[in-house]
């Protein structure tokens, strides 16, 4: 457990969405930050956001694919911090569409973002951490790192392969008790990625019901600076990522269906790369606009999540009796 104030934070993906939130939200609990991400005016946006809500903040400028900056990066931020309590990996992308209608450059890209690019974090940052004897990596998976997403499979793989990687690393630092490894599973939550995936559709991109906003996740990650957990879901109770998980095929097919449907039946749009290779121009901001009120919001994402895990179950439980 570490003091609520003088944290030395570092965030990788800082210059909008959750890594953003997460780095206001640790600034008004009086945290010295290191942000990181690729477009410097995004990040000097949310820096200022930092300081106006009483943090300290300085921006650097990393392409997380690449680990020759990632560890260039960590050195930075060490020697402007002191130290280093807390990092969260935060860098995430995406691009929809069927799998071979993706280009494989594009399936690349997702797997080097979403999961190399942790692997770089956590290998440039545990030196410091076990230098020090204690740290904390928290590490954002999302839940689809249970849920398998059709139309999304390079996305899969690396979510999927993020969880197993996490897992490995903190078995093999059980034997340091103040060095932990925190894994985060939010649903889907509203945060400008939705206009920054790569889509192949042709089917503008829109977030379901029930959508989290990114100040719910932002909380979750702060809170683990003072109780540092393996595992945080936040947008369902874990149990039913668990039960998805035991009923995947069905699932999976599914989901498949669905998308096929909405696919279909979308607003038409032109493909694009999104900023798979190139950062965002000017200023993304946290929030992705398409959340509704908290009135609206009711408990959606529970509703819809234990209906396709229930469906799922069932369907599977029905093809073995048949």
């Amino acid at each position: 457990m570490m003091k609520r104030t003088d944290l030395r934070v570092v965030i990788t993906g800082a210059s909008s969405g959750i890594g953003a939130a997460t780095a206001v939200a640790f600034a008004r609990q009086g945290a010295r930050l290191v942000l990181g991400a690729r477009g410097r005016e995004g990040l000097e946006d949310i820096a200022q956001r930092c300081r106006m809500a009483g943090g300290q903040a300085e921006v650097l400028t990393v392409d997380v694919t690449d680990a020759d900056e990632v560890v260039h990066f960590a050195a930075q931020a060490r020697r402007a911090l002191g130290g280093i309590d807390l990092w969260f990996s935060d860098v995430g992308t995406g691009v929809v569409g069927k799998y071979v209608d993706v280009p494989l450059a594009d399936h690349r890209r997702v797997v080097e973002t979403n999961l190399l690019s942790h692997m770089y974090d956590a290998h440039a940052v545990l030196p410091v951490f076990l230098d020090q004897g204690h740290g904390i990596w928290v590490n954002m998976i999302s839940a689809g790192g249970y849920v398998t997403s059709p139309y999304a499979a390079a996305y899969a793989a690396s979510k999927f392969g993020l969880r197993g990687f996490s897992e490995a690393l903190r078995a093999e630092l059980q034997d340091h008790p103040d060095i932990h490894v925190c894994n985060v599973f939010p649903t889907f939550v509203d945060t400008p990625a939705v206009y920054h995936a790569g889509n192949y559709t042709g089917a503008r991109l829109t977030y379901p019901p029930g959508v989290l906003a990114p100040e719910t996740v932002a909380d979750a990650i702060v809170k683990l600076a003072r109780r540092p957990r393996p595992k945080t879901v936040i947008g369902v109770p874990s149990i039913l990522l668990t039960l998805g998980e035991l009923a995947q095929p069905v699932g999976a097919a599914l989901m498949n269906r669905f998308m096929d449907t909405w696919s279909r039946r979308a607003e038409r749009v032109p493909e694009t790369t999104g900023t798979m290779y190139e950062p965002a121009s000017g200023i993304s901001g946290i929030h992705g606009g398409q959340r509704r009120p908290p009135g609206q919001q009711r408990n959606t994402a529970l509703l819809v999540g234990a209906a396709v895990v229930g469906a799922a179950i069932g369907a599977q439980l029905l093809r073995k009796r048949s």
